[in-house]
C-alpha cells in the first residue's frame, strides 16, 4: 500500500480514513468528528507564544477565554504552558505546571467541554489529567518523554500524536525532506505502532502532521494539498496552521506593501482551514474559534456533496 500519492497526483474531495469511527471518546464526552470537522480552540498561558503569548496574563482571563472559546462551539480547549513556536527555548516543568493547573481548574470548574493539555512533560500531562484535563497533545509524538506513553495508557485518554523535525530551538534551521509527504507519513505510522505497544488503544489516537514544525513553505503546503496520504494510517488527523508565518509568506508576495503578522493572518487561517477540511482533515487546532467554525461548516458541506453528480436530483 502506497503511503503517499504516486507522485502526488490529486484526490477528489471526499471522507477518508477512519470514517463511521471517528468518535474521540473523553472523560467529559465524546468528541464526534462523523462527518463534521471538529475546532479545537488555542489557549496559550505564556508570555511568548507567536500569536497570543501575553494576551491572558492572569488566570482569570485565560479562564475567561477559555470560556468564550467554549460558548462559541469549540469542541476542545487546548492549553499550553509553554511556547513552541521556531526558536523557543524550554521551561521548567515546574514553571508550566504555575501556568496552566490553575487554568485547567478553572475551566474544568465552569465548563463541560473537553480540556487538553499540550504538554510532552509526562509530570505536566499527569497533574493536569488530575485537575480535569481529557488529553494530551504531545508535539513529540511520545519521544521527549519516556514516562509519557506509560502515562497516556494507564490514565486511558486520547493523545494527539504530531511530527517535527529537530526540536522547537533548531527546527526552522534548514528543514530537508526528499518527500515530505512520504516521510511524515511514516514518521506518524511508527509512532502510532509506539503507542499502541505501549499499551495505548488505538481508538485514542489521532495524528498531526505538524504543519510549521520543522517545514519551510512548500513543505506545508504539499502536506495540506495530499493530506489524504495521512487517513491510510486509519486515524482521525488534526492539522494546526492558524496565523502561523507560511501564511504570512503567501499574504506578502501578494501584498508586499501590507506585511501580515500573527495578527493579520485571520483570512489566510480561515482559507487554510477550509482547505484542511476539503483535503479530509477531521479537527483543526485554531486561535479563532467563531470565524474558524463558520467556515469549516461550509467546507464540511461541500465535502459531503463531492459524491453527488451536477445536475442530479441532490444537488
Amino acid at each position: 500500500m502506497r503511503t503517499t500519492p504516486s507522485r502526488h497526483e490529486p484526490f477528489p474531495f471526499g471522507d477518508f480514513g477512519p470514517g463511521p469511527d471517528a468518535m474521540l471518546a473523553t472523560r467529559h464526552g465524546p468528541v464526534d468528528m462523523r462527518g463534521r470537522t471538529a475546532v479545537m480552540g488555542i489557549l496559550n498561558v505564556t508570555p511568548d507564544s507567536f500569536a497570543d503569548g501575553g494576551r491572558y496574563p492572569d488566570v482569570d482571563a485565560a479562564v475567561a477565554r477559555g470560556l468564550e472559546m467554549a460558548r462559541q462551539g469549540a469542541s476542545i480547549v487546548d492549553v499550553g504552558g509553554e511556547s513552541t513556536r521556531p526558536g523557543a527555548g524550554a521551561v521548567s516543568a515546574a514553571e508550566e505546571l504555575d501556568r496552566v493547573l490553575p487554568v485547567v481548574r478553572g475551566l474544568r470548574q465552569r465548563t463541560p467541554v473537553p480540556i487538553s493539555i499540550d504538554t510532552y512533560k509526562a509530570e505536566v500531562a499527569r497533574r493536569a489529567l488530575d485537575e480535569g484535563a481529557d488529553m494530551v497533545n504531545d508535539i513529540s509524538a511520545l519521544r521527549f518523554d519516556p514516562a509519557m506513553a506509560g502515562l497516556v495508557a494507564d490514565e486511558d485518554v486520547p493523545v494527539v500524536l504530531m511530527h517535527m523535525q529537530g526540536q522547537p530551538r533548531t527546527m526552522q534551521v534548514a528543514p530537508r525532506y526528499d518527500d515530505v509527504v512520504r516521510e511524515v507519513a511514516d514518521f506518524l505510522r511508527e509512532r502510532v505502532a509506539h503507542a499502541v505497544k505501549s499499551g495505548i488503544g488505538p481508538e485514542r489516537i489521532v495524528v498531526d502532521p505538524g504543519i510549521g514544525f520543522g517545514k519551510g513553505l512548500e513543505h506545508n503546503l504539499a502536506l495540506l494539498r495530499y493530506l489524504r496520504a495521512l487517513g491510510e494510517l486509519g486515524r482521525p488527523v488534526l492539522v494546526g496552521l492558524s496565523r502561523k508565518s507560511f501564511l504570512g509568506r503567501i499574504e506578502e508576495a501578494s501584498a508586499p506593501a501590507q506585511p501580515a503578522g500573527p495578527g493579520g493572518r485571520l483570512e489566510g487561517s480561515l482559507a487554510g482551514a477550509a482547505a484542511a477540511v476539503l483535503a479530509g482533515a477531521h479537527m483543526v487546532r485554531v486561535h479563532d474559534v467563531a470565524e474558524t467554525l463558520r467556515a469549516v461548516r461550509v467546507a464540511d458541506a461541500i465535502r459531503a456533496a463531492g459524491a453527488a453528480r451536477p445536475g442530479s436530483a441532490d444537488c
